[in-house]
Parts: C-alpha cells; sequence; structure tokens
C-alpha cells in the first residue's frame, strides 16, 4: 500500500522530495506508477487545467515540499511584497532561510519533514544556542549544527557517512565530520520542482 505522501506527489504530477532517498529509487511511486491515483489508473485522460486550478496545484506543491501551511505562506508572501525585486525570488529566498529547510539542505535529514523533527526534538542549534522553532530564519554568517548530544544519536549518527558524499548547496558550507554548517550567502537560483510566478500570481489577485 503506498503512502499518502507517494499519493500527494503521483496527484501533483511530480517528487517533491518528501520522501528522501526512495524517490530516487525503483521502489518510488512515482517511477512504479507514473500517474495520478484513482480507480481509473493508467487509462484515465487528465483533465486540462484552469488558469486557476494551475495556481491552485502549484500552491499546493509549495505548501508540501516546504511544510508550511496557508497561514505561513501568505505571511511570507506579505513579506516578499514588500521588499524590493522580484516577488517570487523574495519568496523562495524566506523559505529556503528556514531553520528546517537549512537543516535538509546541509543534509542533516534526508526529507524536510525528518529535518523539521530534528529541530522540534531539540537536536539543532544555531550558533551554539538550541533552537526548536522550524521557522526561524537564519541569516548570513549564522553556523547550524547538530548538538553535541545529538550527534551519536539515531538519524544523526547515520547521516555522517552519506555526507562525506554530499554536496551542500553553494550558499551554505557543510562540515561532514562535526554535522555543522554555515551561511556563507542568501539562497539563490534554487532549482525547484514547481512554478513560483503561479503562486505569486495567486497571492497577487
Amino acid at each position: 500500500m503506498l503512502g499518502p505522501k507517494e499519493k500527494r506527489e503521483r496527484a501533483l504530477g511530480g517528487s517533491l522530495g518528501l520522501k528522501g532517498d526512495r524517490a530516487m529509487s525503483p521502489k518510488s511511486a512515482l517511477v512504479r506508477k507514473p500517474y495520478k491515483p484513482g480507480v481509473h489508473g493508467p487509462k484515465s485522460r487528465p483533465r486540462a487545467l484552469s488558469e486557476f486550478g494551475l495556481q491552485l496545484r502549484e500552491k499546493s506543491k509549495f505548501k508540501l515540499a516546504y511544510g508550511v501551511d496557508e497561514r505561513n505562506l501568505r505571511r511570507l508572501f506579505s513579506i516578499a511584497a514588500a521588499e524590493r525585486g522580484a516577488n517570487g525570488a523574495k519568496l523562495i529566498e524566506l523559505l529556503e532561510r528556514r531553520l528546517d529547510n537549512v537543516v535538509y539542505r546541509l543534509g542533516f535529514a534526508p526529507t524536510r519533514g525528518a529535518a523539521r523533527k530534528l529541530v522540534l526534538q531539540g537536536h539543532i542549534a544555531v550558533n551554539g544556542k538550541k533552537v526548536v522553532s522550524p521557522g526561524y530564519e537564519v541569516r548570513v554568517g549564522d553556523h547550524v549544527a547538530a548538538r553535541e548530544g545529538s550527534r551519536q544519536k539515531g538519524m544523526l549518527a547515520s547521516r555522517k557517512e552519506v555526507l562525506q558524499k554530499y554536496d551542500a548547496p553553494a550558499w551554505l558550507r557543510l562540515s561532514p565530520e562535526k554535522l555543522e554548517g554555515e551561511v556563507l550567502s542568501l539562497p539563490a537560483d534554487v532549482e525547484l520542482p514547481f512554478e513560483v510566478n503561479l503562486l505569486v500570481e495567486s497571492f497577487s489577485k
């Protein structure tokens, strides 16, 4: 039986990284069943979506991928809209600067959901201080690390070997052995599996 996360990805038409390493394996639901879930299976014809439908689909992708709800996404868009520059690029920057996303981007967890749990359970420190808010906004120069008492436990202990072959994004610096990283710059040119312009259009009405 397929898990609900994979069903959501199939329904939205693409991988959102909700299942981590599984998404890259032959076990992935998107590989085995590359069509939308439902009783008609692969025989069903996809319906053409209206402009509103396309916007709604992209918004759902954003919320699922980053683990944010409608209220938080609207709040971040309001902040992005008040800044100079493209609203979409600023929104992505704010989402990428969330602590749970940074923990994920550093490779400390296989998914953003798992990274969120690490933060909530008190395993992550920013500049030496424990932070338990997944939405904490990191800044350039911040040091993000697994707390000393957590490095040999559970998921974090098993990630050390993975991190030896992991390349963190250019805006982050990773020290695999120490399970720590530094924010070198603001995130930019982030490749994402959705259209940010459609999300901006939906909020701009």
